[in-house]
């Protein structure tokens, strides 16, 4: 694995948004991603957007798309060879991790499947399982869609440090000034829409109910 990841990183370096685009979409494949040190690969984007070999937005907005493809192609693979998934050896050798997603998946759904998005064992197993479950696509496609829009911010950001840091020690402020600042902001934004839109459907089922 490590051999590959050294290939890869060799080959699309000079073309940072395909690497960006690979390495998102694997770490969110069906099982795929859990071979991935996702952490690693996600920082070591963080470091060209830090260095400037890369545009943040542009590498954000990739990861979004990525992600998402990959989320959404797991959830058709969980759908689709169900049966065929209960019989691989690697599921039937961590089936006790995959009772404990399926259970907080029948009851958390919803938040299962966007906080399941930032836990690297989780990331590549939930949309997979979700299909598996047959968790209804209207339900699955808004909290996937908020994970991925999330989840790279979070993981590029060491790596955006570390890039700045190494282009120019004094640039660290404008790090916080700029990318870090817009990120937060978004992320609030994001959440803010999320709590609002739970609290939106709570309201109208409370009220349905009565």
């Amino acid at each position: 694995m490590k051999h590959w990841l050294s290939i890869l990183m060799i080959h699309f370096t000079s073309h940072p948004l395909i690497l960006v685009m690979i390495i998102t979409f694997l770490e969110s494949l069906a099982m795929i991603g859990l071979f991935l040190p996702g952490i690693v690969l996600m920082s070591t984007i963080g470091t060209l957007i830090g260095k400037g070999q890369i545009s943040f937005f542009t590498s954000w907005i990739t990861s979004i798309i990525a992600c998402s493809i990959g989320d959404y192609i797991s959830y058709y693979i969980g759908w689709k060879f169900k049966k065929i998934i209960y019989r691989i050896k690697i599921f039937k050798k961590n089936i006790h991790l995959f009772h404990k997603i399926q259970y907080t998946l029948n009851k958390y759904s919803t938040f299962t499947i966007l906080f399941g998005k930032f836990i690297g064992p989780t990331r590549p197993l939930i949309p997979m399982m979700s299909g598996m479950l047959q968790i209804p696509i209207k339900k699955f496609i808004f909290p996937s869609f908020m994970g991925c829009t999330i989840w790279p911010i979070l993981y590029f950001m060491p790596g955006i440090i570390t890039g700045m840091m190494i282009k120019d020690p004094h640039y660290t402020k404008k790090l916080f000034s700029h990318h870090f600042l817009i990120s937060l902001i978004i992320f609030i934004i994001i959440l803010l829409i999320y709590i609002f839109w739970k609290y939106k459907k709570y309201l109208i089922k409370k009220i349905n109910n009565h």
